[in-house]
């Protein structure tokens, strides 16, 4: 008698089993009897009845991430790829309307982002494309939330992750890059050259001035040197033209004696002699004299034109 028990005893024990069902964190179940909606379970241990009641479907409560890429047409008529990455999640309070009222979500959400991109990206220049890439992520988030939410779908966050132009536009632009580098570069060497021109050149103006500086400073010294000479030799009796040619042939023979201390110098003086320091300064004042005389002359022919 009990063996024929057994099986009935089996039956039973599946259908008690199959009244028990999980339901995992952040996921809802839609509950169905004879195929029509009768609740929906959250998440837990949950009690149904066999074969009359049955799991229709299981609803992630998770935020979800959907990407969609699209080719569309800038103002400037260049074609480019963006990747906008859509971030949802079914509202627990709709779950009826997320699981009831649409079939493809993926498919309807990328529906409405291709068609807010398609208007939007063509109203602007590849350039601008990059610098409101924000502003087109908004405008895909303002209408998705509008068309989706009646739909039980709650839009986090829409992101353009990526833009994409034709790789011979991108290449042109990174040659326009390279070439807009190189040309501020080639301005900064050129200032760079100027400048170290003026330094150079303003170097040597205060080198001269130095030098010519220099070079006064001593013959002026070598002048009050010579008046301090004529004095001295004047106290012991030598008269000024005398004196003068005692130190014209005193320079004479320290010249030759500096001439003689360089061993490698190919310096030669000519003439040579002992007298030409003499004869030099016997022209110096004959011209010197000449010279007197003729602006004697040039006066006095002067003061009688006036008195004519």
């Amino acid at each position: 008698m009990s063996f024929y028990l057994i099986p009935f005893i089996f039956v039973g024990l599946v259908i008690l089993f199959s009244s028990f069902f999980t339901v995992k964190q952040q996921t809802a179940a839609v509950i169905e009897r004879f195929g029509k909606f009768l609740s929906i379970r959250q998440s837990g241990l949950q009690l149904k009845i066999p074969i009359i009641d049955k799991v229709a479907g299981r609803l992630s409560l998770k935020i979800q991430q959907l990407d969609v890429i699209i080719e569309t047409k800038t103002l400037d008529d260049v074609f480019v790829r963006l990747k906008v990455s859509v971030q949802y999640r079914v509202l627990s309070e709709k779950v009826y309307d997320a699981f009831y009222k649409l079939d493809y979500p993926h498919d309807q959400i990328t529906s409405y982002v291709f068609d807010v991109v398609r208007a939007e990206v063509p109203k602007m220049k590849l350039d601008d494309v990059f610098v409101k890439k924000d502003d087109i992520a908004l405008a895909v988030k303002a209408e998705l939330n509008d068309a989706m939410l009646d739909y039980g779908f709650d839009i986090i966050k829409t992101l353009v992750t990526d833009i994409d132009p034709d790789p011979q536009v991108k290449e042109a632009m990174n040659r326009i890059n390279a070439a807009d580098r190189e040309k501020t570069a080639a301005q900064y060497e050129g200032d760079a050259a100027r400048i170290l021109i003026v330094e150079k050149a303003k170097a040597e103006a205060e080198s001269k001035r130095l030098q010519g500086q220099g070079i006064a400073d001593q013959r002026r010294e070598i002048a009050r040197g010579l008046e301090e000479s004529v004095l001295v030799l004047n106290k012991v009796g030598i008269n000024s033209q005398e004196a003068s040619a005692l130190i014209v042939v005193t320079q004479h023979y320290d010249t030759l004696q500096s001439i003689g201390q360089h061993t490698n110098s190919n310096l030669i003086l000519m003439p040579n002699s002992p007298q030409t320091g003499s004869n030099m300064l016997n022209e110096m004042l004959t011209s010197f004299t000449a010279s007197n005389q003729i602006g004697e002359a040039m006066k006095e022919a002067k003061l009688n034109k006036n008195k004519e």
